[in-house]
């Protein structure tokens, strides 16, 4: 990966992703490969290309989106969508779906899958081991491009430079943004592929740029960012050190009674708040369990983001073992105040 197309955001990212990707293609004579697929609740930005090739409904909604060529298929969802499935059965069953959804479209018209590692504004959606292997094995024998959206996962934030190195994946393209410049100036990108670059070169231009795309000061700004992460060490010391301390201290909220899984990996994790842990029984709808607790956490000098009935809970890097001790007392007060709340519907 020795090639970037810089941007302003992410999704600018995901748009420039989504022209070469088919450009990539004509050049190669074959521009009926059109077509992208994306996974259902992913989340790939917010402007037009970007809101289709993520499948979250509210935001299809509003603009009457997904454009054409963009397709889903079911997220890796075990815990909410897995039934009775182990987590092994149901990583092969939802990886499948891919190859359903190829052969559905006709594998001469697909052109790309895109994919975060982890989902992440989708509520940390931690596939089973048995998903991305076989992921790599569908992409490989109908010859379709690997998109990793490491917008979320880059830079650190599961222990890894990126989410895709974290699986063992080898995208052919990467999106980024967030962690390059620690989210301290508007900076994106798309991170080509030796493979694709040199067929885009091979046809000349690639007729496309934004305004603010390499901006010297985002430049400057991103540079010093990823030399303090190299010079102290940070991406080392999430996986060696505060990383495996926080994923322990969150497992000890297993036991709340609102709690039906703790999840996580490096620092991004999750807490599923059901109705009955046994059946992992959700709350209705109208209970807004997720936004209940979200209040008691801010009025508890805490930030925990709710996804419906998920709390997303994605530390600083450079967090200390002290932060996470207070971070982990306040959420549990915080379970404890919700779950005083909404005991009388459990």
């Amino acid at each position: 990966m020795n090639h970037v197309f810089f941007t302003g955001s992410g999704s600018e990212g995901n748009d420039t992703m989504l022209r070469l990707v088919r450009h990539y293609w004509a050049c190669k004579g074959q521009p009926n490969k059109k077509i992208i697929i994306g996974r259902d609740n992913g989340y790939h930005g917010s402007t037009v290309a970007g809101a289709s090739l993520g499948g979250m409904k509210f935001m299809h909604e509003q603009g009457d989106l997904p454009i054409s060529g963009i397709a889903h298929i079911p997220q890796p969802y075990w815990f909410g969508e897995g039934g009775e499935q182990s987590p092994e059965e149901f990583g092969i069953w939802a990886a499948d779906q891919l190859e359903k959804k190829i052969l559905e479209l006709g594998e001469g018209n697909v052109a790309a899958f895109i994919a975060e590692p982890i989902q992440g504004a989708g509520g940390v959606i931690i596939p089973p081991e048995t998903y991305w292997p076989r992921i790599k094995e569908i992409l490989a024998k109908y010859d379709i491009l690997f998109v990793a959206d490491e917008v979320i996962c880059g830079f650190g934030r599961t222990g890894e430079w990126f989410g895709s190195q974290y699986y063992g994946l080898k995208p052919d393209l990467m999106t980024i943004a967030k962690g390059l410049t620690s989210g301290y100036v508007p900076m994106g990108g798309l991170i080509v592929s030796d493979k694709v670059f040199e067929v885009i070169e091979a046809h000349g231009d690639f007729n496309h740029g934004f305004t603010y795309s390499g901006h010297p000061v985002a430049a400057a700004v991103g540079l010093e960012n990823l030399r303090i992460l190299k010079d102290e060490g940070i991406v080392e010391r999430v996986k060696a050190e505060i990383a495996p301390y926080l994923q322990k201290r969150l497992r000890e909220l297993a036991d709340h009674p609102l709690v039906g899984e703790v999840r996580g990996v490096g620092m991004l994790g999750a807490i599923e708040l059901v109705q009955d842990k046994t059946t992992r029984k959700r709350f209705s709808g109208d209970v807004g369990v997720g936004m209940v607790c979200r209040g008691h956490c801010f009025n508890n000098g805490l930030i925990m983001r709710a996804v419906g009935d998920t709390m997303i809970i994605a530390p600083p890097l450079v967090i200390s073992q002290v932060e996470v001790d207070e971070l982990v007392e306040k959420a549990r007060k915080c379970l404890d105040l919700t779950w005083e709340q909404v005991r009388s519907l459990a």
